[in-house]
């Protein structure tokens, strides 16, 4: 492992921009992707995550959130997925949401046991070269208390030798963005540059005026139903937005000067409710001028 504070190197196609979504797989729901997205009727033997890999280069996976990875389970993922394509781990949620946890465990002590399941199940990605980051989520509730900085600096030791980013969604963490800033970076790891409701662009733009000098840049647009955000029937309706083109443009901008310092740029869209997710991803990916298809969503 690298020692405490060392800058990782540049990773290996530095410079290059990813878009994707946030998970690939939604079988139920209203805001289901069979039929926005994965056809209604599918022939024998259809695979969804291969067919998203047509489409894109790169997911973050939320399965690694409710259950500690399996190894087995990560090299089947490499095998329906090209040689090129990155995934994007989000770290389970013992880590980061004790009360989450507890509703289905005694206790909530995290042990160096649990560091090495977490990465037996993750290597065979890494090993492969086909990990794009490993995403620490931490909830809103999570206040910057002496105590949380001193986990999350312990947290990004215990994975020091994976290419990290951090998500700090609580008010305190941007009251104090300098402090916030130093402490992820110090580690080598990138903070997550967040779009929600209730904190978008001002934070993005905010963020842009200080080059960092981790290769890392990561993006997540979880989109912008204020509505429905802290009250909803179903989970899922919060992320029912669609974002317009427009809104997204900075998002573009704010990729395109990240990639310019050589590094390696990760764009995950989260607002998967009915795939608009997948739209706003091939709106970004053509306004950053690729060629992508684009897909129809249902009312």
């Amino acid at each position: 492992m690298r020692a405490s504070g060392d800058i990782v190197p540049p990773y290996p196609m530095a410079g290059e921009i990813r878009v994707g979504t946030s998970g690939w797989h939604y079988p139920s729901g209203t805001g289901t992707w069979n039929g926005p997205f994965y056809p209604s009727k599918r022939p024998r033997g259809f695979d969804e995550l291969s067919f998203y890999a047509e489409r894109f280069n790169t997911v973050e996976v939320n399965a690694t959130f409710y259950r500690q990875p399996e190894a087995e389970m990560s090299r089947k993922w490499l095998a329906r997925t090209p040689d090129s394509f990155l995934f994007s781990i989000k770290l389970f949620q013992k880590f980061t949401h004790p009360e989450m946890y507890l509703k289905r465990a005694s206790d909530w002590d995290v042990t160096g046991g649990d560091i090495d399941v977490f990465r037996a199940g993750l290597d065979p990605i890494a090993a492969a070269g086909r990990l794009g980051a490993l995403l620490i989520q931490f909830p809103s509730s999570f206040h910057a208390t002496p105590d949380a900085r001193a986990y999350v600096a312990w947290l990004l030791r215990a994975f020091s030798d994976y290419p990290r980013a951090v998500e700090l969604r609580h008010k305190t963490w941007h009251d104090a963005a300098i402090e916030a800033r130093t402490l992820v970076e110090h580690a080598g790891a990138a903070l997550v540059r967040i779009d929600e409701p209730f904190a978008h662009l001002e934070r993005v733009e905010r963020e842009r005026e200080t080059p960092t000098r981790v290769p890392l840049a990561y993006f997540r647009l979880h989109g912008r139903n204020r509505a429905q955000w802290w009250q909803h029937e179903q989970a899922e309706d919060r992320y029912n937005y669609l974002y317009a083109a427009e809104e997204l443009e900075p998002f573009a901008d704010a990729a395109k000067a990240e990639a310019a310092l050589e590094k390696r740029v990760l764009v995950y869209f989260n607002n998967h409710f009915s795939a608009k997710a997948v739209a706003n991803a091939d709106i970004l990916k053509n306004q950053l001028g690729e060629q992508a298809p684009t897909w129809h969503l249902r009312p």
